[in-house]
C-alpha cells in the first residue's frame, strides 16, 4: 500500500529519543500504578489470553456447536421443500433426558384455528396404536420400533373417550390432535427410530382415486438435530389421480418430530391448512 513503512524499515526507523522517551513513559506511569510494564518490542504478537475473550470459549465454541453432523435418514424418497427457521432466530438445542408431559404440544397451539378453551387434554403413558391408518399399517408403536412405551396426548374437544384409550376421541370429528412422545438411548437412535416411523406413513401419499391421501413431505428443520417431516392430509374428493392435488390446502396431516434423543408422532385431526400446519409442527418440535 502507497504511503506504508518500507519493508524491513520498521526497527531501523526507531530513533534512540524516541526510545528512551518511550522508557520515562513507561517508568511514570509505573511509579502512579505500582506496576511497571514495558512497551513490547516493535513486531512482538499478543499473548493469546490477552485478546477479545468473544474468540476464546464465545466464538470459537459457537461455530464449533454449530459444526455439529445434520439429520439424516428423514428424507423419504421424493424429495421434499425444506423450511429453515427464520433468520435471527435462536436455534434450539437437541433434547436429553427422560419425555415428560411439559414436552408434549398444549391447546394453545391450535389457537386462532380453534378455541383453545374448548379443547381439553388426556395423557397415558404405554404403547398403542399411533397413525391408525390401513396404508400404514394400522400397527402399535412397540410392534414398528420395538422399544419400550411412550407417553399418549389425545387433544379433543368433546367429552367422549375411546373406553379402550382416552386419548382417543369417540367421534372422530371431536379429535384435535393426537401425540406420540418418546426418547431413545441417544440421539443416533431416535434419528433411527423417526426415519423409520416416517417410512410407515409414506404408503398413505399413494392412494386410488377417492380415498384420502397424504400430500409431499415437507422437512423443517430448527437446528443440526431438531428437525420435523410433516405431510398434509387431503380428503378422497381431492384425491382424482391416486396422489395429493398440487395447488390445493390440506386438512390437517400428521408429523414426525426429533430433537436430540426425543422423538414422536403428531397427527393433527383438525382441518388445518398450511400455515397452521406449519406453525404447529413448529411449536411441537421447539417443546419437544
Amino acid at each position: 500500500m502507497n504511503g506504508g513503512p518500507a519493508a524491513g524499515g520498521g526497527l531501523a526507523a526507531v530513533r534512540p529519543r524516541a526510545a528512551v522517551a518511550a522508557l520515562v513513559a513507561a517508568a511514570a506511569l509505573g511509579l502512579a500504578t505500582g506496576r511497571f510494564v514495558l512497551p513490547p518490542p516493535p513486531g512482538a504478537t499478543a499473548h493469546p489470553a490477552a485478546r477479545s475473550g468473544a474468540a476464546v470459549g464465545g466464538e470459537a465454541q459457537g461455530a464449533s456447536a454449530l459444526a455439529t453432523p445434520g439429520v439424516s435418514g428423514l428424507t423419504p424418497s421424493a424429495s421434499p421443500s425444506i423450511s429453515a427457521s427464520p433468520s435471527g432466530s435462536a436455534s434450539p438445542a437437541g433434547a436429553t433426558g427422560p419425555v415428560t408431559t411439559a414436552n408434549l404440544l398444549g391447546p394453545a397451539a391450535f389457537s386462532p384455528d380453534v378455541d383453545a378453551a374448548r379443547i381439553h387434554v388426556a395423557d397415558r403413558y404405554g404403547d398403542g396404536a399411533y397413525a391408525n391408518a390401513a396404508c400404514s399399517g394400522e400397527k402399535t408403536l412397540t410392534q414398528t420400533l420395538g422399544g419400550p412405551g411412550a407417553h399418549f396426548r389425545g387433544l379433543m374437544t368433546g367429552s367422549r373417550a375411546d373406553p379402550d384409550d382416552p386419548t382417543v376421541a369417540d367421534d372422530p370429528g371431536d379429535q384435535v390432535a393426537r401425540e406420540v412422545t418418546a426418547e431413545a438411548r441417544n440421539p443416533s437412535l431416535a434419528r433411527n427410530f423417526a426415519a423409520r416411523l416416517l417410512l410407515e406413513e409414506e404408503p398413505c401419499q399413494a392412494e386410488p382415486p377417492g380415498h384420502w391421501v397424504y400430500g409431499k413431505t415437507t422437512t423443517v428443520q430448527l437446528a443440526p438435530d431438531v428437525t420435523a417431516s410433516w405431510m398434509g392430509a387431503y380428503p378422497g374428493i381431492l384425491n382424482t389421480t391416486g396422489a395429493a392435488p398440487e395447488g390445493k390446502e390440506p386438512c390437517g396431516g400428521i408429523a414426525v418430530l426429533r430433537s436430540g434423543s426425543h422423538y414422536g408422532v403428531l397427527e393433527v385431526g383438525a382441518c388445518l391448512g398450511t400455515a397452521a400446519m406449519d406453525r404447529v409442527v413448529r411449536t411441537a418440535l421447539s417443546q419437544l
